[in-house]
């Protein structure tokens, strides 16, 4: 019985071959035509890029050059003459009363150009000797990296906790127009 496209067999033809059983250990032990596995690696990388490009991942716009011709607009923070180095910065805060005043002062301080409100968290954290669980929700606040201290010292005099969370990670690059309206909305120092 022979077998059909898109499966050859690895091993010699012999008189087992032949045989049902020998045809199905063919078709397990097979493997692909080398036109299925190349439209499987076109279509795997494919998919990959379309996903590159839909998280606004920059290296994927390094590995495909092809993607800068159809006007993606992104940007490395230390090649940027139009942004500043900028941080998102996470504030916690017991509820969402106190997340809106905290933002709002922040905002009108020009201490960050954007704080967003997330709703809805858990936070489980040790404290006072035991562990303690709070409902609470969380500030994401982006900012220029320059303005930390001051907007840490504003947290601080401002937050309702004894010891707030202030934790900021670095952005590493984005959206050039929004970097830029980052750096445009916020104070100098």
């Amino acid at each position: 019985m022979p077998l059909r496209a898109p499966f050859r067999v690895f091993s010699p033809p012999s008189s087992a071959a032949a045989s049902p059983a020998g045809a199905q250990r063919a078709l397990l032990y097979g493997r692909r035509s080398p036109l299925a596995g190349a439209l499987l690696f076109f279509s795997i990388g494919a998919v990959s890029a379309a996903v590159a490009c839909r998280t606004g991942c920059v290296i994927s716009h390094r590995r495909l050059p092809f993607l800068g011709a159809r006007g993606l607009s992104s940007t490395r923070m230390e090649s940027a003459s139009t942004t500043v180095p900028s941080i998102v910065v996470y504030v916690t805060v017991p509820n969402r009363e106190a997340g809106k005043k905290l933002s709002h002062s922040i905002i009108s301080e020009k201490l960050a150009a954007c704080v967003n409100i997330v709703p809805g968290i858990e936070s489980v954290y040790w404290w006072e000797g035991k562990v303690q669980s709070d409902a609470e929700e969380l500030l994401i606040i982006k900012t220029r990296e320059s303005l930390l201290d001051a907007l840490t010292a504003h947290v601080k005099a401002n937050h309702e906790y004894d010891v707030p969370e202030v934790i900021a990670l670095p952005i590493t690059g984005g959206n050039t127009k929004y970097l830029e309206w980052l750096k445009n909305s916020t104070r100098d120092n």
